[in-house]
């Protein structure tokens, strides 16, 4: 029978998610830094506050304007079918929002199973408002995830890069760099995160994180002040608030404050 948790275990998400993979189980299971959603033992969607979403990506990067993601999510979030929405209405290719959708797991994964501390709950049955786009092994989220964790860790191997407010030290200048690097580095102002910076880039978070720590690496960049904790999620399906203009507030900043607000 699928476990149903509902407070902190001694086990670790890595190990729950084996178990659960195992079982052929559905749902969705909640850390500290985010959700993991199953659908018959595969992960179909990972979400974190920590990295952009894919109505982020999309938006930002300018492949789907914010009306038709705001009018797919309106006429089909209730429903879990977002992402078959943006396919049927012709705002958006399949194969465009797999790759997108692959893209946001993985960078979420990474956070969510980046210090595999022990799931907070499970909620058998609960899908994600996105709806069924593509779906992974358990295994190979896994692997994806410690691959990631220690090729960064070569690169530079302070984790505070990840989480913090980041800084450029005085004299680093952009123009100096590889396009793609000096592009973050312009980025980098003293109060952005890398996963702000990955948004305002349109750009997935993971290829943020290596520019990033490889930037540290040099001493162009460095942490501002001790990663924030972070807010307890809930699996609670549902999109992050409409913002009233493109820019403001931050959509970050919302997914945290309503992921707050369900855990009261």
């Amino acid at each position: 029978m699928t476990p149903a948790l509902t407070s902190r275990t001694d086990e670790p998400a890595s190990a729950l998610l084996g178990t659960l993979a195992a079982q052929g189980a559905s749902g969705a299971l909640s850390t500290e830094a985010g959700i993991v959603y199953l659908a018959a033992g595969h992960v179909v969607h990972v979400e974190s506050a920590l990295t952009p979403d894919v109505g982020d990506l999309l938006t930002h990067s300018g492949a789907l304007a914010p009306d038709g993601w705001w009018e797919a999510i309106d006429q089909a979030g209730r429903r879990c079918r977002v992402g078959r929405q943006l396919v049927d209405s012709g705002h958006l290719a399949a194969g465009a929002l797999e790759l997108c959708h692959l893209g946001a797991l993985f960078d979420a994964a990474y956070f969510v199973l980046a210090h595999d501390k022990p799931a907070l709950r499970f909620r058998p049955g609960v899908s994600h408002w996105l709806g069924a786009v593509s779906s992974v092994p358990v295994d190979s989220v896994l692997r994806e995830s410690r691959r990631r964790r220690e090729l960064l860790h070569r690169i530079w191997p302070d984790p505070a890069i990840d989480l913090a407010p980041l800084a450029r030290a005085p004299g680093s200048d952009p123009a100096a760099l590889p396009a793609r690097r000096g592009r973050t580095l312009a980025q980098v102002d003293g109060v952005r995160t890398a996963a702000q910076i990955a948004t305002a880039l349109a750009c997935r978070t993971f290829h943020t994180l290596v520019e990033l720590r490889r930037l540290a690496a040099a001493g162009l960049v460095v942490p501002k002040a001790p990663a924030p904790a972070t807010a307890p999620v809930s699996a609670e399906p549902g999109p992050a608030p409409r913002p009233t203009a493109p820019d403001e507030p931050d959509t970050a900043l919302l997914r945290r404050l309503l992921h707050a607000l369900e855990a009261l």
